[in-house]
């Protein structure tokens, strides 16, 4: 048994040396074990862990997990944990927060949800994005650029094509708001009960 757990400790340390990636990362505060930048595989973080590029399941237990670029799903179990991608995510993120301050692609399900420029699904109590969202499902979403859908109780978008909600606002409306009060510089009026539509339509 000695003998098998020498041989396996000596095949990992060999496969570390051997390749920029490791298949397996446990990240704490102010160290991952092993201290590769990649992980190709399966990351577990305790309170707090950060690396450069992940790929595959990363794991946030009481943590926040931290990578510049991810592909993958980011899991924090009974929503006790953060997500945050500095550069690229592609994939799934669930977690209380999910922090992308670059490009995203994918799913973000959380308690809030900030990003930069997103391409696909949020959804969460607060979404709250900078640029440019596709779909955005909560009960506030706030957007400082421009957003496709905006589905929630108070929906927020400098500009946006369809909004759904009790409130909604916009400086600039490219399509059709539905809710018990819509604002909107450019409807046809410019604040209107029930629906509001584009007023250059």
């Amino acid at each position: 048994m000695k003998k098998i757990k020498i041989l396996l400790g000596m095949i990992f340390l060999i496969s570390t040396m051997a390749f920029a990636e490791t298949p397996f990362q446990l990240g704490v505060p102010g160290t991952n074990m092993p201290a590769d930048q990649s992980v190709k595989g399966v990351r577990l973080n305790l309170l707090y862990g950060k690396n450069t590029n992940m790929s595959g399941l990363d794991i946030n237990i009481l943590a926040l997990g931290e990578t510049n670029n991810f592909t993958g799903v980011q899991l924090s179990p009974f929503w006790i944990g953060a997500n945050k991608v500095n550069n690229s995510f592609t994939g799934v993120g669930v977690g209380i927060a999910n922090i992308h301050l670059g490009q995203s692609t994918g799913v973000v399900i959380g308690g809030v949800n900030y990003t930069t420029n997103f391409n696909g699904l949020q959804w969460g109590i607060v979404n709250f994005n900078q640029r440019k969202s596709t779909v955005n499902l909560g009960g506030i979403n706030f957007n400082q650029g421009e957003s496709l859908v905006d589905i929630g109780f108070v929906n927020y978008a400098e500009r946006t094509t369809f909004q759904l909600g009790a409130v909604n606002f916009t400086n600039d409306l490219q399509g059709v708001q539905v809710g018990f009060i819509n604002f909107a510089k450019n409807g046809f009026f410019p604040v209107f009960p029930f629906f509001n539509v584009d007023g250059r339509l």
